[in-house]
């Protein structure tokens, strides 16, 4: 399967500027789920730039409707 990157960087909010895995979503992905992360796609922006991509976080975000 062919990555589509370009696509991908007009919709990734990662603001961790020096991410080597930015808009290759199976590589974040990859990276993310093993310490129980999800990536920044799925956070609000003002979330992600916290970089508390926890499953913890990411479960209180949903509860407080702000996913």
């Amino acid at each position: 399967m062919e990555c589509n990157k370009d696509r991908n960087l007009e919709r990734c909010n990662c603001s961790y500027e020096p991410c080597s895995r930015k808009a290759v979503c199976c590589e974040c992905l990859k990276y993310h789920l093993p310490m129980r992360q999800l990536p920044a796609c799925v956070f609000p922006n003002d979330a992600e730039r916290t970089y508390d991509r926890s499953f913890e976080n990411f479960a209180k975000l949903v509860k407080d409707g702000r996913v």
